[in-house]
């Protein structure tokens, strides 16, 4: 297969002209529409801004290479487009984009399009290749310009097998690329890391691991005599195998863009030796370098979150439909007040429906300090943050001393492997199985009882105490504020700590608060949906064909709906988002609607408290961001 190939003349521009770089991706996502590849446009172009999230594609000189592999593909494409006066996108180095290719990758086991994908990525690094590109005069030229070099080119797995054996006396260096979809950047930071060692004429075996599987694999006997070894990744590395070797860990772009002074500090030995866990251990280096320490402890937090809530949609919902029975089944106003306490249990089968929900919500602090930990301390925090997960939830610290829990078992699993690695062999090789969680939960169980619990404890009790004290006006600002939060990024952390607070107060019995959390993520969607329908002018033709299907995502909330509006115009959309979710929040504390449910939409409504104002405040949020959407936002220009 060669490139061209994966090229329709009909996805190829010449004369792109974007402004900002979301217009750049949805014009270039148009073009690959246009070849009959994406039966999805929607799910295909959230894949592509998924991947823009993680890290930018902008590689540098002019170029970046956006890519989605997903479902929505049904075959293997690309789709090019040239713009003459340049476009921001975040890149490495801060300049304008002016060639763009985009990847199309299918959901399948037939990777045999992924050769041909690297070696265009690879490619696009010569920069006498990609000038050529931006300026060909037609359709036709630029794929002469590509089947040429194509020609001409050897494959990247072909070049990296050549490690530079004749460098006598030269370092031994060894690397591993990959990146989360293992499509591009995994090449092109091999194709940078090969040549810069060459240069320093030092020997080089490089490991991809891209979406067809490793290649290339470094050998035991080559990982013992290596000097240095280079991990450039996004995405978990097998790290075990590299016990008491130096190692560089980086993000996959550095090994594009950093690429010489890596090789430069592999040569100088200034390198920390890499002491593995005794399991099998691996490294998102990119992952856990990215944005800092706040979108570390950020990522960490999210880890624990993601598995939370399983357990919690799961046993909310099974616990709402407990009351739901109960409340079709018995008269809860002429029960005596101490039945009344047992409302969701009274009859036998809510009784079950409430049993198995309750089981499933009991995992959930247990999980979310698990995982947490697990973050920070790989496999051996596992066990000691569901350990101080279990304290916190039969304790009064609850949600918060469960995420406390959380970071501090992580951070207690890094101190003893430490304090292990300085124990003799024989004793280190065990302390994963042994050592590590005999002395992990002991701590842990300690500084649970006598430090987190009093503390965390204490506030909490306090927190409750004043969300159950709250007077009207005051419940009125909180559900201001938590509408509003949902909207702001659709899914962020933002969002997500307005539903975790959510969640945690259904634990704690304020059931207000939930209400105010859900119809805050359900507004926005079919606010943009009502909004396509009513200013019609206001949308594309594919925005106006797509946006109706939103009152479907928002009803069921499904916050994300709105996402591919918000991202074409972030400056009109979320503004009016924010603005009627923050109002829907607010009427919903102000009626007294409640949520027993951490999830669901409009398929929960029978448990809410209040259902009829319930909906009228989701109306009046919807029709007050829909306003604001066709007054703030400009009309489309589609001749």
């Amino acid at each position: 297969m060669r490139i061209t190939d994966l090229l329709d003349k009909r996805s190829i521009s010449l004369t792109g002209t974007p402004k900002t770089k979301s217009e750049a991706l949805d014009q270039i996502i148009d073009l690959m529409v246009k070849s009959g590849k994406i039966n999805d446009r929607e799910a295909y172009r959230a894949q592509v801004y998924a991947r823009e999230e993680e890290s930018t594609t902008g590689i540098g000189e002019g170029i970046p290479n956006p890519h989605g592999k997903c479902d929505a593909v049904d075959k293997p494409g690309l789709a090019a487009m040239v713009i003459k006066d340049g476009v921001e996108f975040d890149a490495l180095d801060g300049m304008p984009v002016t060639l763009m290719f985009l990847i199309a990758a299918p959901n399948t086991k037939d990777n045999v399009h992924l050769d041909v994908l690297s070696k265009l990525s690879v490619l696009m690094m010569d920069e006498n290749f990609a000038n050529n590109l931006r300026n060909a005069r037609s359709v036709d030229e630029f794929l002469a310009i590509i089947d040429k070099a194509d020609e001409e080119q050897s494959d990247i797995d072909e070049r990296l097998a050549d490690t530079n054996q004749e460098a006598a006396g030269g370092v031994k260096i060894l690397a591993v690329t990959s990146c989360p979809t293992g499509i591009a950047h995994t090449y092109m930071a091999a194709e940078g890391l090969e040549k810069a060692a060459k240069a320093k004429n030092c020997f080089i075996k490089i490991e991809t691991r891209g979406s067809g599987g490793a290649k290339n694999v470094l050998t035991d006997d080559e990982i013992r005599d290596a000097d240095c070894i280079i991990v450039a990744a996004d995405a978990q590395v097998p790290m075990e195998r590299f016990d008491g070797k130096k190692v560089i860990e980086c993000q996959v772009s550095d090994g594009i863009s950093k690429a010489p002074q890596l090789i430069e500090q592999a040569i100088s030995g200034n390198v920390p030796v890499y002491h593995g866990t005794g399991e099998h251990t691996a490294s998102s280096s990119g992952n856990a370098k990215s944005g800092g320490t706040g979108h570390k402890i950020y990522t960490q937090l999210m880890n624990g979150v993601s598995h939370m809530l399983p357990f919690v949609v799961g046993g909310g919902i099974l616990i709402a439909i407990a009351f739901l029975i109960d409340g079709l089944s018995v008269d809860l106003n002429s029960l005596p007040a101490d039945q009344r306490a047992n409302f969701g249990t009274i009859t036998p089968v809510a009784a079950l429906f409430k049993g198995i929900g309750d089981t499933a919500f009991g995992f959930m602090l247990p999980v979310l300090a698990g995982f947490i930990a697990m973050a920070i301390g790989d496999r051996p925090a596992l066990a000691v943050g569901f350990v101080g997960g279990m304290i916190a939830s039969g304790g009064k610290s609850g949600f918060l001393g469960a995420l406390v829990a959380g970071f501090a078992a992580g951070y207690i699993i890094l101190a003893l492997r430490k304090l292990c690695s300085k124990l003799p062999p024989a004793l280190e090789k065990i302390a994963p199985v042994l050592l590590y969680p005999v002395f992990g939960i002991l701590i842990m169980g300690l500084a649970m009882n006598f430090i987190v619990e009093p503390i965390m404890g204490g506030i909490n009790t306090a927190l409750n105490a004043g969300l159950s004290g709250m007077g009207g006006t005051s419940k009125i600002l909180l559900g201001l504020i938590l509408g509003g939060m949902m909207a702001i990024d659709m899914g962020g952390p933002f969002n997500k700590a307005a539903y975790v607070f959510g969640t945690a107060a259904i634990a704690a019995g304020n059931y207000d608060i939930m209400a105010a959390v859900m119809i805050g993520g359900m507004t926005p969607p079919c606010a943009i949906a009502l909004a396509t329908l009513l200013f019609k002018n206001k949308f594309t033709k594919e925005q106006r064909e797509t946006g109706p299907t939103n009152f479907i995502m928002g009803l069921a909330f499904i916050t994300e709906g709105a996402i591919p509006f918000a991202a074409s115009d972030p400056i009109h959309v979320l503004p009016s988002c924010i603005a009627g979710s923050a109002v829907a929040g607010a009427l919903s504390m102000a009626f007294g609607c409640t949520l027993m449910a951490p999830h669901g939409g409009i398929f929960v409504f029978p448990v809410v408290g209040n259902a009829l104002l319930y909906l009228v405040a989701l109306i009046v949020g919807t029709v007050v961001s829909a306003l604001l959407l066709g007054l703030l936002k400009k009309k489309v220009d589609e001749s």
